[in-house]
C-alpha cells in the first residue's frame, strides 16, 4: 500500500530498466521526457524492484561527487540495478567507498601511468593492423566478431599475460557472465552457470597470479596486484570480484564503441569525410564515439542517509540509478545531443566513464584502442558499409551489440 511519502514521488511514465527498449533501440523518447519533466523520478516496480533514476548530466555528476551520501559499496547492493544473490555479490573496489576503494585503486592505477599507456598504444597499433588485415575488403563479414571482440579481448590477454589466440573466447565468456544484468539472469538456472564460469575464470588466473607471486616485482597489472598490501592477500571472493571487475572494464567500453564507429559513420556518413579532410580530429572523434553510444547504460548507488535530489525525498537506503546514457544526451550540454559530430567541441565532457573517484582507471586504454581504429579506417582509405541491421545486446547495464553484417567499400 503507497505512503504519503511514495504518493508524493515523481513517479516515472516508463520503466527505463526494460531491455526491450536498448535491443529495440527505443530509449532515446523516454529519457528525453524524463529530462524535460523529472529529472529524479521513481519507479516502484520492475524487474529488479523499485529505483530512483537521475538522467540529467548535472545531477549524475553531482551524485558520483557526493560518495558521503550516495554509496558505491557491495555492502549496500553493489553498482548495478540488480540486486545481487549472496553468492553472486562481488566486493571489488568499484563496489567500495572510501578508504578500501581509495587503497585498492591505488595499486591499480599505475598500471595505466602514461609510462605504460605508451607501451600498451604500440601493441594495441600492432592487434588493430593484424586485424584489420585479415578482414575481407568487398566481402559481407561480421564486424563485431572479426573485429570488435577480437581487438578488445586480445588486448586484455596480452596486458594479463595470456594467449589471445589460445585464451581470448575464454575470457569473453567470464567477461559475459560477469557483466550479465538482464531479465534472463535473474534465475537460480543463471546463478548457477554464472558460478560455474566465474570459478572456472578464478582457478585460471590464480595461477597467473601465482606465476607474478614467485618472479620479481613489475609494472603488469597482475603483479602490482599480487605484490601489494591492499591487493595482495585478498580472500577468494574478492580476487574474483577484482579480477571480474578488470575483465569487464577492459572489454565492454571498448568492444562496444568499437561497434559503434561503424554505426556512427554510417548514420553520418559525412562525419567520415571530416576526417579525411583532417586527421587531427581522430582523437576528438574517439571522445565523440564513447559519449554517442554510451556503453555503460548506468551505475548504481543506494543512499546511506535520507536525503534531497532536484525536490524529490530520498530515503536511506533506497536505490539510486544513475543513467549514463541519459546524462550523455542532455541537451542543456550537447548541442543536438543526438547528432554523431566528430568536431563535437565539449565531447569530453561525457560521463561514460563515470566522474569523480570512481571514474575508470582504464578510461585512457580505450580511448587509445578506439582512437586508433579510427586511425586505421581513414588511413586505408576504407567505408564501412552495413549489409543489414545490427542486433543488440539485451541488457538495462551495458549497451552492446551482438552482430553487424557489414561490407568494406574503398573510398572513391
Amino acid at each position: 500500500m503507497a505512503t504519503a511519502a511514495t504518493d508524493a514521488r515523481a513517479i516515472a511514465p516508463v520503466d527505463v530498466s526494460r531491455e526491450a527498449l536498448y535491443v529495440e533501440n527505443r530509449w532515446h523518447e523516454p529519457f528525453a521526457q524524463l529530462r524535460r519533466e523529472m529529472p529524479v523520478s521513481w519507479t516502484p516496480e520492475s524487474p529488479y524492484g523499485p529505483y530512483w533514476s537521475v538522467v540529467t548530466h548535472e545531477l549524475v555528476s553531482k551524485v558520483e561527487l557526493d560518495t558521503e551520501t550516495f554509496s558505491s559499496s557491495w555492502e549496500r547492493g553493489n553498482i548495478t540495478i540488480a540486486d545481487p544473490a549472496p553468492e553472486t555479490n562481488l566486493p571489488n573496489f568499484i563496489a567500495a567507498d572510501p578508504p578500501l576503494h581509495t587503497a585498492q585503486r591505488k595499486v591499480i592505477q599505475p598500471a595505466f601511468a602514461p609510462s605504460q599507456m605508451r607501451i600498451r598504444e604500440q601493441q594495441v597499433r600492432e592487434r588493430c593492423a593484424y586485424l584489420l588485415d585479415k578482414v575481407p575488403v568487398g566481402e559481407t563479414f561480421d564486424w563485431v566478431t572479426e573485429v570488435s571482440i577480437p581487438q578488445t579481448m586480445g588486448m586484455l590477454c596480452i596486458i594479463f599475460g595470456m594467449d589471445p589466440d589460445a585464451e581470448s573466447e575464454d575470457l569473453k565468456r567470464w567477461s559475459d557472465f560477469a557483466s550479465g544484468v538482464g531479465e534472463n539472469s535473474q534465475t537460480e538456472e543463471y546463478r548457477a552457470e554464472w558460478l560455474t564460469q566465474m570459478h572456472a575464470m578464478l582457478a585460471r588466473f590464480d595461477q597467473l597470479l601465482d606465476e607474478r607471486r614467485q618472479a620479481e616485482p613489475g609494472d603488469d597489472l597482475l603483479s602490482r596486484m599480487v605484490h601489494s598490501e591492499a591487493m595482495g592477500n585478498l580472500l577468494p571472493m574478492e580476487r574474483l570480484a577484482n579480477l571480474a571487475l578488470l575483465l569487464v572494464g577492459g572489454n565492454d567500453t571498448t568492444r562496444n564503441s568499437a561497434s559503434a564507429i561503424v554505426r556512427g559513420f554510417d548514420m553520418y556518413p559525412e562525419q567520415l569525410d571530416v576526417l579525411y579532410g583532417d586527421a587531427s580530429l581522430i582523437p576528438n572523434a574517439a571522445q565523440e564515439v564513447i559519449r554517442w553510444q554510451s556503453p555503460v547504460l548506468h551505475m548504481r548507488r543506494t543512499t546511506t542517509r535520507d536525503t534531497e535530489l532536484a525536490g524529490q525525498h530520498i530515503p536511506e537506503g533506497e536505490k539510486v540509478v544513475l543513467w549514463y546514457i541519459s546524462a550523455n544526451r542532455d541537451e542543456a550540454v550537447f548541442e543536438d545531443a543526438d547528432r554523431f559530430d566528430v568536431a563535437r567541441a565539449n565531447a569530453r565532457r561525457h560521463l561514460a566513464f563515470g566522474h569523480g573517484i570512481h571514474r575508470c582507471v582504464g578510461a585512457r586504454l580505450a580511448e587509445i584502442q578506439i582512437g586508433t581504429l579510427i586511425e586505421e579506417i581513414v588511413g586505408r582509405g576504407w567505408r564501412i558499409v552495413p549489409q543489414g541491421e545490427p542486433t543488440r545486446q539485451a541488457s538495462p547495464f551495458l549497451r552492446g551489440f551482438t552482430s553487424m553484417p557489414v561490407k568494406i567499400e574503398r573510398r572513391g
